[in-house]
Formats: C-alpha cells, sequence, structure tokens
C-alpha cells in the first residue's frame, strides 16, 4: 500500500469516491499499551473535520480523568463557543471495573456494560454521531457480559457515515472478522520491564 494507494481495485461497481467514503470499523487490540491512544488520535481527526464525536470508556474507572479525555472535552467546549470543529461527547461506563472491583457484584456491571451497548446501538440507529470511540468495549465482549453477534450484525448494518473505533485486549474473532481495519499491538519493550512505572504524560 504505497503512499496510502490500495493494492487492488475491486470490482464493486462503486466509484473511487463512493469507496473512499465509506464507513470504517477499526478494532485496536493486541497485549502492548497504545490501543486507545491511537483511537483518540483518530478522534482528534474526526474533529477537525467537524463530525460528532463520542467516547464510551468501558473499563477505566469513572474517577480517572486521562489525559486524551481533558483534550477532547476543552475541543468540545472550543466547538460550543467558536463552532470549530465539531461536538464531542465523553461517557464513562460502570466503576472500572475490570481492573479494580471497587463498586458492585460481577453481574452489576455486566448490567451496566450491557446498558452502556443499549444506548451505543440506540445512537448508531439513529445516526447521532459521526464518529465512536468505544474504548476497552472488547473486554465485556470476551467476558460474555454483552453479545458479540448483537454488535457485529449492530456495525454491520449501520447507516450513513458512522465511523467505529473499538479498543481493548482479546477482541472477539468475529468482531475482527466484521471489521475493515484491525490493528494489533505487540511488544517488543517497555519500560516496566526493568522496573518503571507509568508516568505523567505519557501513560495519562
Amino acid at each position: 500500500m504505497p503512499k496510502g494507494q490500495p493494492d487492488v481495485i475491486p470490482d464493486d461497481g462503486l466509484t473511487t469516491r463512493q469507496r473512499r467514503n465509506r464507513p470504517i470499523l477499526a478494532v485496536h487490540t493486541g497485549e502492548m499499551k497504545g490501543k486507545s491512544t491511537s483511537a483518540f488520535g483518530m478522534a482528534l481527526r474526526a474533529w477537525n473535520q467537524g463530525w460528532s464525536v463520542a467516547v464510551f470508556q468501558f473499563v477505566k474507572s469513572a474517577k480517572w480523568r486521562v489525559g486524551e479525555e481533558s483534550a477532547l472535552r476543552a475541543l468540545g467546549t472550543v466547538h460550543e463557543q467558536t463552532g470549530e470543529g465539531g461536538p464531542v461527547e465523553w461517557h464513562k461506563m460502570g466503576e472500572g471495573w475490570s481492573w479494580t472491583r471497587k463498586k458492585g457484584s460481577e453481574e452489576d456491571h455486566a448490567a451496566n456494560a450491557r446498558e452502556g451497548w443499549a444506548e451505543i446501538k440506540r445512537r448508531v440507529e439513529a445516526q447521532q454521531h459521526d464518529f465512536y470511540v468505544l474504548d476497552e468495549f472488547s473486554y465485556p465482549l470476551h467476558w460474555g457480559w454483552v453479545d458479540t453477534d448483537d454488535v457485529v450484525e449492530t456495525l454491520r448494518n449501520r447507516e450513513g457515515r458512522q465511523h467505529v473505533v473499538i479498543t481493548g485486549r482479546k477482541a472477539p474473532p468475529a468482531l475482527m472478522d466484521a471489521a475493515d481495519l484491525v490493528v494489533e499491538m505487540t511488544k517488543h519493550k517497555h519500560p516496566m520491564d526493568v522496573g518503571q512505572k507509568g508516568q505523567r504524560g505519557i501513560e495519562w
């Protein structure tokens, strides 16, 4: 794919413009860091195009405000005040239940995840946003809390121009099969290998 040119032009009856403007379903998975960071970078590009951006964060604690959240919320304010860029929404689902199970039972967390997916599904069917980040959404799929088949069917049949990026480890094979773009983050080296913990400006 040199210089952004596809290796093959399919005989699908579409014009170059039609094919180029088809919405993308992307999955960022794998063991290494960078999955969410990459997705939020795409969200910045979407904001710059004036698109409506919605982030649904499924795993990280509701009390943990990551740097990308502060930046994207600020850009949402810029849009409200100046009209530049696009509107931004950021929603946190649950209590950070995959890393620190502080509140509620597993049944509670599963119910919260299903409720979160139900809200996303309603928005997709209403074509409410142009760009969705479903951050760490692979976990409730992997654990069976949310029905992968329902997610795949909903996203395959979504109408309009709705781009969706799903992040997290252990993405189900059915989701990756349905995606247009799949990236797997692999580790060669990490500071934690030599005892260095996460730090400001790098991890959050």
